[in-house]
């Protein structure tokens, strides 16, 4: 549990500050630059403005090659909430926007606008805020984030981030510790700027309401300390807190320990137990963003080194090349053995593979060092196993296993132990016996680690896409065979639908068409009856002992037995009840084939009865040939036989066309219907037996509808032609029954 409010006051009062493990005290060569004032550096022909200049994203680009831009004008915009823009740093012309070497231990290559000055340097237009305590504290924030404010101490954290807590801050720690040998910027800052240093201050504490605000400064700043604390004098809620000189007690988890006592857990963050906290440059660039309403188009960096001829703090544009800030600060090649430079201190800077490296806005310190000037890493040698890295660990870290692992890259191993908790301070480093660069290995085995998870994360992210793409495919898929089983389900059931519809009893389907069977066979047997009673009087010459009476008297006994005959056919082709019942699809099937060979021996019948009707017409010139109109030829069969009576022969010979004219409509309707029936119903049709004694009246009945009903041309052309045979094989056999006799 870490110390409350009321105990931190009380002893900052007191002046009891606590400490930290580790550390070390490097030699300061801080006098090389601390003694003369900032320099504006002069305006270069050349500035290259790397898009992304802290922790998070990079804007969206709002130029192109060959624009014309104003010093502070915007050249990108955030789009998210890690990513803050970056503006021009002077007037002047847009001359490409590519890749360039960076501010990168590595030398890494990233997206920069290469701007050509044109030496006016003519502000963008302003937006001033003096009256900043009347505004929304969400319009301060997005005046922060279009300012392009971050985090100058270091990391580079945008500081809109830090302002949109939610969280209750205690205590506002503004750091001016500065604890990295030979850099004064701060230093120096915090004597000539004071002012806008508490401005800044001011800004952060109406958009936080913090309880307390301690600026930190090491006791090496003796100047720097009595001018801010003439600052506070009337401020009792700001006090300056003097802090033990030992590297590294800028850094944020440390300075938190040394004045509130409290340690920040790890993986956690300052504001966890309550404490945020600002570098000193970022106040002053707080106060300008919203005072002046100036973006963040340049800092203050220290030159120093004995490889410069006039070491000092300079103003510089972002953007700048290091060698331009080298050339006006006069550097000295012939005091290198090999030419060295470095971004930031001795202990947490990195050389320089380029010159033409601009200057950012973590950039604190260039450090250009003469030949044996600081501790050559090239003598590298086996580590010893002292154990004095991990005594000098202010995170309480193993430096050397952690060095054993990233050497051997097994990286698991290394985060294991807690390889990302490493500040890369150099205090391991710098008291190493072998003069082992263990922060340059931590470095490359962050930088690997990474770049595995970038690639895992943009591996995940495929794989996302592709299981989503996958999933509607799935997806669609299904959907079109739900459709289509619904739509065969709907045929399915269309088709089912004229089943479900038909009438319960079956036998009243089959009643009609047992009735027409029979009235069928009925005028089959009157036909043949009256093909004998036609012969009859054509065979009155040849035997003259029978009389008219006689010859009804055999027509009628004929025609009883054909009626018989046709009733027996009907009942044997018909199935008794019962068994209808028992097996109603057999049966239809058995129907469907009776019906069918009836229907072809009709046929074949006709066509046999045309070619003897043919053949008779040929041999014997006194039939008459066959015609299409069999009620034409009448009166030449009357006329043969002057025995019978005109009319009643007939009467006979209508009512046998009228029946083979239905016959022969049966038969194709029975064969054209039977199969297509079946398939609708799905059913066989049971068939009912016929009454013995039906009256002439439903015979009648039946004909006349079976020879109403209407069929097409093709059937009607049949009808005519079995008709017509059907006569001539009538008048033939009386002929033939004549000559007989």
């Amino acid at each position: 549990m870490f110390p409350v409010y009321e105990e931190v006051l009380a002893r900052l009062d007191k002046g009891q500050l606590s400490s930290f493990p580790g550390g070390v005290h490097p030699e300061g060569h801080k006098g090389l630059s601390n003694q003369t004032q900032i320099v504006d550096l002069p305006l270069a022909k050349e500035y290259v403005v790397p898009v992304r200049q802290h922790i998070g994203t990079e804007g969206t680009l709002l130029v192109r090659p060959g624009d014309k831009v104003l010093k502070g004008q915007p050249l990108t915009q955030s789009s998210q909430p890690f990513s803050v823009p970056v503006h021009a740093p002077t007037s002047g012309t847009i001359a490409s926007i590519a890749q360039h070497v960076t501010a990168h231990p590595s030398g890494l290559d990233e997206l920069c606008v290469t701007l050509k000055a044109d030496g006016h340097d003519t502000w963008y237009p302003l937006s001033p805020c003096p009256d900043y305590a009347k505004e929304e504290k969400v319009s301060l924030t997005e005046r922060l984030c279009d300012a392009g404010i971050s985090g100058m101490g270091g990391a580079g954290f945008p500081s809109h981030i830090k302002v949109n807590t939610n969280k209750p801050v205690e205590f506002l720690i503004i750091n001016g510790v500065e604890c990295e040998p030979y850099i004064t910027s701060d230093d120096r800052l915090m004597r000539e700027h004071a002012d806008g240093i508490m401005t800044g201050i001011e800004i952060l504490v109406h958009l936080l309401s913090p309880k307390c605000v301690v600026i930190a400064i090491e006791d090496n700043k003796p100047e720097a300390i009595r001018v801010l604390s003439k600052q506070v004098e009337t401020l009792p809620h700001i006090r300056v807190a003097t802090v033990e000189t030992k590297y590294p007690a800028g850094g944020e988890k440390q300075l938190i320990q040394v004045v509130t006592g409290r340690e920040v857990p790890r993986k956690g963050l300052p504001l966890d137990v309550g404490v945020t906290m600002f570098n000193v440059g970022t106040c002053f660039a707080v106060a300008q963003a919203i005072i002046e309403g100036k973006p963040l188009v340049e800092r203050i960096v220290t030159v120093t080194g004995q490889a410069v001829k006039r070491p000092g703090n300079y103003r510089v544009r972002l953007g700048t090349a290091v060698n331009h800030v080298l050339s006006q600060a006069g550097y000295l090649g012939e005091k290198q053995t090999t030419p060295q430079v470095i971004m930031g201190g001795p202990m947490m800077g990195f050389t320089l593979n380029d010159a033409a490296v601009p200057v950012v806005k973590t950039t604190n310190c260039l450090l250009v060092p003469a030949t044996g000037e600081l501790t050559n890493g090239d003598d590298e040698r086996a580590c010893i196993r002292c154990s004095a890295c991990a005594d000098a660990c202010p995170a309480t870290l193993l430096p050397q296993q952690l060095y054993w692992h990233s050497k051997a890259k097994e990286y698991d191993k290394a985060q294991e132990y807690n390889l990302f908790d490493c500040i890369e301070c150099g205090a391991c480093a710098y008291v190493c016996p072998s003069e082992i660069p263990l922060v340059h290995y931590y470095r490359k085995a962050k930088a690997d680690i990474r770049l595995e998870l970038d690639e895992k994360a943009k591996a995940d992210k495929a794989k996302e896409r592709f299981e989503a793409r996958k999933a509607r495919l799935e997806r669609e898929k299904e959907e079109r065979e739900a459709k289509h089983r619904k739509a065969k389900e709907a045929r399915l059931a269309a088709a089912a639908q004229p089943a479900t519809d038909a009438p319960a009893s079956p036998s009243s389907d089959t009643a009609p068409k047992d009735k027409v069977a029979a009235a069928l066979a009925r005028a089959k047997a009157r036909k043949a009856a009256a093909q004998k009673a036609e012969a009859q009087p054509e065979t009155a010459p040849a035997s003259q002992d029978e009389t008219p009476a006689a010859t009804d008297k055999k027509a009628a006994v004929a025609a009883a037995i054909a009626r018989a005959k046709a009733k027996k056919a009907a009942q044997n082709a018909t199935p008794p009840a019962d068994s209808a019942d028992a097996a109603p699809a057999p049966e239809g099937e058995t129907d469907n084939k009776k019906a069918a060979v009836a229907a072809a021996i009709a046929r074949a019948k006709a066509k046999k009865a045309a070619r003897e009707a043919q053949q008779s017409a040929d041999d014997n010139s006194e039939i008459p040939p066959v015609q299409t109109e069999p009620a034409q030829k009448e009166p030449e069969a009357t006329q043969s036989s002057p025995a019978a009576p005109s009319a009643e022969e007939a009467r006979k010979a209508r009512i046998a066309a009228a029946v083979a004219k239905a016959k022969a409509k049966k038969a194709a309707k029975d064969n054209d219907g039977a199969p297509e029936q079946d398939a609708k119903t799905g059913t066989g049709a049971q068939e009912t037996t016929d009454k013995p004694d039906a009256d002439k009246q439903t015979d009648a009945q039946a004909d006349s509808d079976t020879v109403q009903k209407k069929a097409d041309p093709a059937d009607e052309k049949k009808a005519r032609i079995a008709a017509a045979v059907a006569k001539a094989k009538a008048k033939k056999a009386a002929r033939d029954n004549g000559n007989n006799d």
